[in-house]
């Protein structure tokens, strides 16, 4: 499904930056699909750290996400959008999981059908 970014130059993964990374793929079950990768992306960005990448890429998938729930919601008054959705949910669901395994890892995933926001 999606592809192994290059690691970023220096960047270092000790554990609590494995933690905050896996939170940021999994944010979506706790309710805060947006909150917390922003929140992580803004913190850690000026350093370019390895957990700030991971943190735009959540952000980036949840955000397309959103954009793709609106268009089930407007395809709900055409019967397709119910479909349509329940795809979107299991593919986010298993996406974000694969994601959270190879940040335990100390890898990268990137999302496929993401746009790239940030």
């Amino acid at each position: 499904m999606g592809t192994d970014l290059p690691p970023v130059p220096g960047a270092s993964q000790n554990d609590s930056d494995r933690i905050l990374a896996v939170l940021c793929h999994i944010s979506m079950f706790f309710g805060l699909p947006f909150l917390l990768p922003l929140i992580v992306f803004l913190v850690k960005r000026e350093s370019g750290s390895w957990v700030s990448e991971h943190a735009k890429e959540a952000l980036n998938f949840h955000l397309t996400l959103f954009l793709y729930g609106i268009v089930c919601f407007v395809l709900f008054f055409f019967l397709i959008g119910i479909p349509l959705a329940v795809v979107l949910g299991i593919f986010a669901a298993v996406c974000a999981i694969i994601a959270a395994i190879r940040a335990v890892e100390g890898g990268f995933y990137r999302y496929p059908i993401t746009l790239r926001l940030f």
